[in-house]
C-alpha cells in the first residue's frame, strides 16, 4: 500500500503545457478516480507517479518519500492499459506468472504458483490458465491483464481506461468486480477514465481534470451536488446538469434570453448580495418536474425510455432542458407540457467565471 502526493506538478512537451500546478493527495488504500475529457492530462498523470516521465515542475511523493530520481522499476507500481500487452503466444498461467520470474523479484517456484492459483480465484479465470491468450475475448484477456498486475503485489496500481474498449454489458460487470478486488486487497488505486459513471460509481474519491489543471477533488457525491463550477456540472452527470443564463430579480429567477421566470426563495450563498446580477442557474434532470398548472410551457422535443424512467427533453425558444421522469408519464413529442423546478435544489453560478457562488463566497 501506498500514499500518493503530487506537489505544484507541471509538465511540458515542447510547447504544449499538459499539466498545470497540479496538487494531487491519494491516500492510502484509497480508489481514487481522476476523471476528464480526451487530452485532459490524466495519462500524463499516471505516466509520472510510474516513473515514465519526468515533471517540468514539482514533486512526485510516495509514502513521503521524493521519488523523482528513482526509475519505473524502483517504485514498485502496477500500470494497467487500455491495450491488454499480453504475450498471444504464452497461456494464461505463463502470462501470470512472468512478472515473478524476473531476476528483480526471483520470487520461489511454490510462491508463484500460489499467487498464480489465488489470483486466479479472485478473477474467475481458473478454467483458463492453460488457454493461450490469443484465444481469449476481450473481457478474459483483461481480467489476465488485471491479474498480472495484482500478482506482483505491487504498492500501487494505476489504471489507464482500463475497461474503455469493452462492450457495455462487460464493463459494468468488471467495474464491480475491480471495486471489489480492490477493497478485498486494501491497496491504492488510481483509475483513470473520461467516463463519468465509472468515476461515480467506483471511485471513494474523484478529481476532475480540465486541460491540465485539477478542478474539483471530492466524494462521488459532493462532485455530484456540489460542483465547483459549470464545468464539473456539465461533465458529471447523466444527463448533465441543466444551464440557464438569467438573474435573480425581487425572488424570482428571471432567464433573460428565454422571456420566463421560476420562483427562486433561496439565500445567497454566504450571505452576498445577488439582486440583478448575471447569473448562470443550475439544475439537474431529476429536480424538473412536468405537472399541469407548473409556471412555465415547454414543447418537448425528445423522449428517451430507459425502462425504469424516462429523460424528456424540452424546448424553452431555442433552449433545451432535460427532465428525468417517472416511466409511467405520458409525453409526446411537440406535445406542449408545463414544467416548475425544486428551487431547494438549484445551484447559482457567477456568469462571467463559471465558478459556484458556493465555493466563492
Amino acid at each position: 500500500m501506498a500514499h500518493i502526493q503530487l506537489k505544484n506538478i507541471t509538465k511540458k512537451f515542447g510547447s504544449h503545457t499538459a499539466l498545470r500546478n497540479l496538487s494531487l493527495d491519494i491516500a492510502d488504500g484509497e480508489f481514487f478516480v481522476l476523471l476528464g475529457e480526451t487530452g485532459a492530462g490524466k495519462t500524463t498523470t499516471l505516466r509520472l507517479i510510474a516513473g515514465l516521465e519526468k515533471p517540468t515542475e514539482g514533486q512526485v511523493y510516495i509514502d513521503g518519500v521524493d521519488v523523482g530520481d528513482w526509475g519505473a522499476a524502483e517504485r514498485d507500481v502496477a500500470l494497467v492499459l487500455q491495450q491488454y500487452s499480453l504475450y498471444p503466444r504464452y497461456t494464461v498461467r505463463e502470462n501470470l506468472e512472468f512478472p515473478l520470474k524476473s531476476k528483480l523479484r526471483r520470487v520461489p517456484d511454490d510462491e508463484i504458483k500460489e499467487r498464480v492459483l489465488r489470483v486466479a480465484r479472485t478473477l474467475r479465470i481458473e478454467h483458463l490458465l492453460d488457454r493461450k491468450t490469443d484465444r481469449l475475448s476481450g473481457g478474459e484477456m483483461q481480467r489476465v491483464s488485471i491479474g498480472r498486475a495484482i500478482v506482483r503485489k505491487p504498492r500501487v496500481f494505476l489504471m489507464d481506461e482500463p475497461l474503455s474498449a469493452l462492450d457495455a454489458k462487460l464493463r459494468e460487470a468488471l467495474r464491480t468486480e475491480l471495486k471489489n478486488i480492490q477493497m478485498n486487497l486494501g491497496q491504492t488505486f488510481l483509475f483513470v477514465t473520461h467516463d463519468q459513471v465509472e468515476a461515480m460509481s467506483m471511485g471513494d474519491k474523484v478529481g476532475v481534470l480540465n486541460h491540465g489543471s485539477l478542478v474539483q477533488t471530492g466524494t462521488p457525491q459532493e462532485i455530484y451536488t456540489n460542483p465547483r463550477d459549470t464545468f464539473v456540472a456539465s461533465f458529471v452527470g447523466s444527463p448533465p446538469m441543466n444551464l440557464i443564463d438569467g438573474r435573480l430579480v425581487g425572488g424570482r429567477a428571471m432567464m433573460a434570453p428565454l422571456n420566463f421566470e421560476l420562483p427562486y426563495a433561496g439565500a445567497a450563498p454566504g450571505g452576498g448580495n445577488t439582486e440583478g446580477r448575471q447569473l448562470v442557474f443550475g439544475i439537474r434532470p431529476e429536480d424538473l418536474q412536468l405537472e399541469p398548472g407548473a409556471p412555465v410551457e415547454a414543447k418537448v422535443h425528445d423522449v428517451e425510455n430507459h425502462g425504469v424512467e424516462k429523460i424528456v427533453t424540452l424546448r424553452v425558444g431555442d433552449t433545451m432542458l432535460r427532465a428525468t421522469v417517472p416511466a409511467n408519464t405520458n409525453v409526446a413529442i411537440e406535445e406542449a407540457v408545463r414544467f416548475a423546478w425544486n428551487d431547494t435544489k438549484v445551484l447559482l453560478f457567477d456568469k462571467a467565471s463559471g465558478i459556484s457562488l458556493r465555493h466563492a463566497s
